[in-house]
């Protein structure tokens, strides 16, 4: 742990109390924006305090934790100023000696199999490469892009056909189309809606769901079922084979994918029909590319079905 004891300038903001008041406001703890970021709670405590010094303003609300509307603006800024930090320190470790480890995250429903072609074609091309696959959610691809963690990410999410994901903040970062792929509703063996060729989702609106937001991040889903919260649970987890056990179990609907869709024992799945809805694969790099970087990203295109 870091007891952070500094003579401040107080007419300026600190970059790393920016940090501080973002982890707070995300984590909705001291303690736990203090473990993630290796400080003391009393350090964190102390940033969050010189911020609301030098601003003039309350931002955290301390029992319970939560930001006042000036936190919460102030927090909307430092996300978006320290993404592009990120980005600069991530873009000029391009100028540093030619890396022999190259590291990939992809959502775990972003096009697997286009994946796994574009890196048996970056191994061909250069068999001294070590290539590290990491799994995330999607809602972490633009944070481990930018702050350099990943050499490039593949991305999913539900849109209209044509329409980017538009991923916040990934303005700062290059993007490019993968794959396009319809979505099917997957249901528990036995449901009546499984005779039917394609379903409607309005037919579902007040069914039960088991959503899984780490796996297909369908927000604009949710919203097209209306304001009140569908019923069913959440599943938090990065595997599908267990999203489609407790739609088995009966639990609810969900929604993937057609080429994800995997015919497990008790489950069965139907065409989306209206709205016109589809999964979208997308490619997310820093823009200023080079060497080994540049052969990765130009073998993920080369096998993309969308070019």
């Amino acid at each position: 742990m870091i007891d952070d004891v500094v003579i401040r300038n107080t007419d300026v903001m600190e970059i790393r109390d920016l940090r501080s008041l973002l982890a707070v406001v995300r984590c909705g703890s001291f303690t736990a924006a203090a473990a993630e970021l290796g400080y003391t709670q009393s350090a964190v405590s102390q940033q969050v305090a010189a911020l609301e010094t030098e601003l003039g303003h309350r931002l955290v609300e301390r029992r319970p934790v939560r930001p006042t509307p000036a936190g919460a603006r102030l927090a909307e800024h430092a996300a978006r100023i320290l993404l592009r930090l990120d980005v600069a320190r991530s873009e000029l470790a391009h100028f540093s000696a030619k890396p022999s480890l190259l590291t990939v995250a992809a959502s775990p429903l972003a096009s697997p199999l286009v994946l796994g072609r574009a890196l048996r074609a970056l191994s061909s091309a250069d068999p001294s490469l070590e290539v590290h696959v990491r799994s995330v959610a999607p809602q972490s691809t633009v944070a481990e892009v930018a702050s350099g963690a990943v050499d490039a990410a593949l991305v999913d999410g539900v849109t209209t056909p044509g329409e980017p994901l538009h991923l916040a903040d990934a303005g700062l970062l290059a993007s490019a189309p993968i794959a396009e792929t319809p979505l099917v509703v997957v249901l528990a063996t036995g449901h009546p809606l499984l005779r039917r060729e394609v379903l409607d989702l309005d037919v579902l609106a007040d069914a039960p769901w088991v959503r899984a937001p780490n796996l297909v991040a369908a927000e604009r889903v949710q919203d097209l079922l209306g304001p009140a919260r569908p019923t069913g649970i959440v599943y938090d987890g990065l595997d599908p084979v267990t999203l489609l056990a407790l739609v088995a179990a009966g639990l609810g609907a969900a929604l993937v994918p057609e080429t994800s869709f995997i015919r497990a024992e008790g489950v069965g799945a139907v065409a989306l029909g209206v709205p016109s809805l589809i999964h979208r694969t997308e490619l997310l790099t820093l823009r200023g590319t080079s060497g080994p970087k540049d052969l990765l990203v130009g073998a993920l295109r080369a096998k993309a079905p969308l070019r």
